[in-house]
């Protein structure tokens, strides 16, 4: 609760690289309405590819063996009784489907934090359940050099931890003597300082993270998955949380380190949303013609992944019509077969 005790009374002072970062997420979230008019089809792909990736990296992050491969959640079937990877996938899917949709009749309470422990949890008992056991919250540098952080709270605070922590959140909320974006920034950061589970408390803090950001009214967590890019940038956020945590029982803690790293995060999401937007935009023909100026620029061989990787928006196999056509016409000319095809521009 330090971080939101702290602005409870407001901030003297925001770091210029934080006031950047809210600057920029709040012309961002000017612009976010332009994803809905996109198609209901196209909507529902790009919710569908985020929540897939959302569920697999918020596992991977928390240390559940997932395979990189996409996964196909069709095969994952009915609640079972076991806590398999697949299950866990399967549940914290489930749980950011009805945030999503429900985000606005759901306010952030203790009952909720429970609920979201129950599905993200793979114990088989005491789950939901805070600590009983004191002892040092410790987090396992990327590099494999266990970092110790300073100590959770004591097992007998863990009852008014929470409780404490949801009352500030909404008082802070309420009063808006801080940007809503630095409460919610804050409030992330002391839930996994408190810790007060036995484990899933990254699972559980990532999922109050997408209930307040759509209660905020930042939606870009629909459509681009916000724990893929927390665990792309593993490093960075275990490092923050390290800072941010030294000195924390004492209320002497540095949280603009960890603050920072969550607007980083929510910027690079949107500037991917604008990006990903404007690709499914582009009117009739661009997309033609873009391809064509692609390869145009290839100097001497070059293979139809190179091709797809300057233009993500068009479908391979767009592309690929797009060489027979050319090398019908003799522009292009093509070595090998199959995956070790390369092609060879020959001007127009």
């Amino acid at each position: 609760m330090m971080t939101l005790k702290q602005f409870a009374t407001g901030v003297e002072a925001i770091p210029a690289s934080t006031s950047w970062y809210l600057s920029c997420l709040g012309e961002r979230r000017g612009k976010q309405d332009s994803v809905t008019k996109l198609s209901a089809n196209v909507l529902r792909a790009m919710q569908e590819h985020a929540l897939i990736e959302s569920a697999a990296s918020s596992n991977r992050i928390d240390g559940v063996e997932i395979a990189h491969e996409p996964i196909d959640m069709a095969q994952v079937g009915p609640l079972m009784l076991r806590y398999s990877n697949e299950e866990a996938i399967r549940r914290y899917r489930y749980a950011l489907e009805v945030i999503h949709q429900y985000a606005a009749e759901n306010p952030v309470s203790e009952e909720l934090i429970r609920i979201f422990h129950q599905m993200c949890s793979r114990q088989i008992v005491d789950v939901d359940q805070y600590i009983e056991k004191d002892g040092d919250n410790s987090q396992e540098h990327p590099d494999g050099w266990p970092r110790k952080r300073s100590r959770t709270v004591s097992a007998a605070k863990s009852l008014e931890s929470v409780p404490q922590l949801i009352r500030l959140w909404q008082s802070c909320i309420q009063e808006q003597r801080v940007h809503p974006l630095l409460v919610l920034a804050g409030f992330n950061l002391d839930f996994l300082c408190t810790h007060p589970f036995q484990d899933a408390n990254g699972s559980v803090s990532r999922l109050i993270l997408h209930l307040q950001l759509e209660q905020l009214g930042y939606i870009v967590g629909r459509f681009i998955s916000l724990e893929r890019l927390i665990e792309q940038n593993k490093e960075r956020y275990l490092e923050a949380l390290v800072q941010s945590s030294q000195d924390y029982d004492e209320g002497q803690h540095d949280p603009w380190p960890y603050i920072n790293y969550i607007l980083f995060i929510l910027k690079t999401a949107y500037s991917e949303l604008e990006e990903r937007t404007a690709q499914v935009t582009l009117p009739r023909g661009a997309k033609y013609n873009r391809i064509i100026q692609a390869i145009s620029r290839q100097a001497g061989l070059f293979s139809m992944a190179d091709i797809h990787n300057a233009c993500p928006e068009v479908s391979k196999e767009r592309i690929r019509q797009i060489l027979v056509e050319m090398k019908v016409r003799q522009t292009v000319v093509v070595e090998g077969d199959g995956r070790a095809a390369r092609w060879r521009y020959l001007g127009s």
